[in-house]
């Protein structure tokens, strides 16, 4: 039986009220905001509730918003800063500090119910915990498990409760988390072969950094317009 998003949001406000928060989408996704402290109880409701039945998790993946919002991410034309991260500016180091901005970090769950043919995701905030912690859903769906891993590894999200948490792509030595955006674009450190020692070592980083500057989008009818009065004049 396949039933509409507006459906489903009707019966998650229902169920849950103020629990929960309906985040609009510009993609038209049905999405909703959780506090920390409810993840785990929404999660298993979701899953085993008879008019839910949220029962697969298809994808964690962590979120940092620091720079979230600032123009140098639009791509129609150049800025003057350059493009991403690539930025000559100095990094926000906030891995000091006793807290993060409460925003700055989440969570997002991608889920679906294959009985009713609906998607839905669900977002979680750190708040300002450093490092920045949520429970893990393990437990409740155990495809959780890698994903969990992953959004440690990259952006050092601890999920507490996790059965194994550790590092899944990076090198067990890496320094730092690579997907934050205060995490310099070159990395901390290189992996070089010491032959005086015989074996591979770490050393500070030998890479410059550089200013990025994105593709120019134009509208190229303009150009193939000039062109084709070129082709005709000759």
């Amino acid at each position: 039986m396949t039933i509409s998003i507006e459906t489903l949001a009707a019966r998650i406000d229902t169920r849950f009220g103020e629990r929960v928060t309906r985040v609009t989408s510009i993609c038209d996704e049905l999405t909703y905001e959780v506090a920390k402290a409810d993840l785990v109880d929404v999660a298993k409701a979701l899953r085993d509730d008879d008019d839910l039945q949220i029962d697969q998790l298809i994808d964690v993946c962590g979120v940092d918003y620091l720079t979230y919002g600032e123009v140098e991410w639009k791509t129609e034309s150049a800025t003057e800063s350059g493009f991403s991260r690539g930025v000559e500016r100095k990094p926000v180091i906030l891995d000091e500090s006793d807290s993060f901005d409460p925003r700055r970090f989440a969570v997002v769950y991608h889920l679906m119910s294959v009985e009713q043919n609906v998607r839905l995701r669900l977002r979680v905030f750190t708040e300002e915990n450093n490092p920045p912690v949520v429970p893990s859903l393990v437990s409740v769906w155990s495809s959780a498990n890698w994903f969990e891993r992953e959004a440690f590894d990259l952006l050092g999200i601890l999920f507490e409760g996790h059965p194994d948490l550790r590092r899944i792509m990076t090198d067990y030595g890496f320094i730092g988390h690579p997907f934050r955006k205060d995490f310099p674009l070159s990395g901390n450190v290189e992996v070089k072969y010491d032959s005086d020692r015989g074996r591979v070592v770490y050393q500070p980083v030998s890479i410059e950094e550089r200013t990025l500057v994105p593709r120019v989008i134009r509208d190229d009818n303009r150009y193939s317009a000039e062109l084709k009065d070129d082709a005709g004049n000759g």
